[in-house]
């Protein structure tokens, strides 16, 4: 049972409803710090590609642990706490580098890029006098060290012997259409961030929504990319924490129904000035020109036409977190396809033609439920249950969030 369990209990209509109290208590916050993020979960913390060299490292967080991601001299990847043992201060102050060790500039003890002590500064004293007794344990609070596995160039975390292995923790679906995208060595092209005014999980939450995409982002409906009536669908994997959405253009109908039903801009008969941002190569050769994939807690894989990226969501209190983007390519693009994804990118990130919108969304539901924490928000789109589906008109991945969130909580 879990600390939070002893206080808080679900609400009888199991999976449909979610108490506001999720995004607004800080109690169920520091709950999920050691249930969620330091449990039986893999953390995404970069791309393989991102730490080319020996000695390249990059700083992330694992929930709000502070987190060093390198690669040591033999090439092997490695992640450990962005902690000195000593009075934990930062080890890696910069986003990204190459070192040979890492020196606390606070008092100088050292690491190797395993992250374990390798000197402490004065421990003999000076002149005889001062410095740790012989049988001092330094080493004892060093910087924890995670699990690592590197799959299909991604790069996952977990303090906990318990995660099964990464592809028994994505499910086979899931880990089939990650494996879509991730289907050769990749480039990074370039990463931004934003804040956002809410908790993590809206933002999850809203990832794994395909009911809001046509509604909320009129870039979408009005130049007909992603409409409900598409041919598309939404995979759960068992546990339901992992989902991917999916869809294709010009499918499924003409998607009349959103000019019928005189939906926002869906006839306003705007165009581009550069058309040549929406043009697309079926380089996967499905089809698909839309995938959306998540993996629990906090990773999120698309593909939006030719536009690759990753996303990490991490927390930074109850009402507040950050996304990170890194856009990637293939190693094997040529130029033309290089523009054309950094073209596309246009649409994707803080100012995004379609993303913008999100996080101020996502704001809106925390600002709009900060005086509701005792009531109950709503998931009765497509049902009750939890299982793949064929059409996206559904909160079905949604609920898979909660399921998973609350085996991990203990709820």
């Amino acid at each position: 049972m879990s600390a939070i369990s002893e206080k808080m209990s679900w609400p009888e209509e199991g999976l449909t409803r979610v108490p506001y109290r999720v995004y607004q208590d800080q109690e169920v916050y520091a709950c999920e710090q050691q249930a969620v993020f330091r449990g039986a979960t893999w953390t995404f913390l970069g791309l393989e590609a991102e730490l080319p060299e020996p000695g390249d490292y990059k700083t992330t967080f694992v929930g709000d642990m502070p987190v060093v991601v390198c690669r040591d001299e033999s090439g092997v990847t490695r992640a450990f706490e962005n902690r000195c043992a000593h009075r934990g201060a930062l080890l890696a102050l910069k986003n990204r580098g190459n070192t040979r060790e890492f020196a606390c500039v606070y008092h100088n003890w050292t690491y190797d890029l395993s992250g374990k002590l390798t000197g402490v500064a004065f421990r003999r004293g000076v002149n005889g006098k001062g410095g740790m007794s012989a049988d001092a344990k330094p080493e004892s609070q060093s910087p924890r060290s995670f699990r690592v596995e590197v799959y299909c160039g991604l790069i996952f975390g977990s303090l906990s012997a318990d995660a099964p292995p990464i592809e028994t923790y994505l499910g086979p679906e899931v880990a089939a259409r990650l494996r879509r995208v991730m289907k050769e060595p990749v480039k990074v092209l370039g990463t931004y961030s934003q804040l956002l005014p809410s908790n993590w999980k809206l933002y999850i939450e809203n990832v794994k929504d395909t009911y809001h995409a046509s509604l909320l982002h009129l870039f979408f409906t009005t130049f007909r990319l992603n409409r409900l009536s598409q041919k598309g669908g939404v995979i759960v994997d068992g546990d339901g924490g992992n989902h991917v959405s999916y869809s294709m253009t010009n499918t499924g109908g003409t998607g009349s129904e959103y000019e019928r039903d005189k939906m926002r801009s869906a006839d306003a008969g705007f165009g581009l000035e550069a058309p040549q941002l929406l043009e697309y190569v079926d380089e996967i050769g499905d089809g698909v020109t839309l995938q959306i994939l998540s993996v629990f807690p906090g990773f999120v894989l698309q593909q939006i036409f030719n536009s690759l990226a990753v996303r990490q969501i991490i927390p930074k209190g109850i009402d507040r977190s950050e996304l990170v983007w890194t856009c990637f390519g293939y190693a094997s693009d040529d130029e033309a396809m290089t523009a054309r994804r950094l073209r596309q990118a246009n649409l994707i990130g803080p100012s995004g033609l379609i993303s913008m919108e999100d996080g101020a969304a996502t704001g809106f539901a925390q600002r709009g439920s900060a005086g509701a924490g005792n009531l109950l928000s709503v998931l009765e789109m497509g049902g009750s249950d939890v299982a793949s589906s064929d059409s996206r008109v559904n909160e079905t991945s949604v609920r898979g969030f909660w399921k998973a969130w609350r085996r991990h909580m203990k709820l």
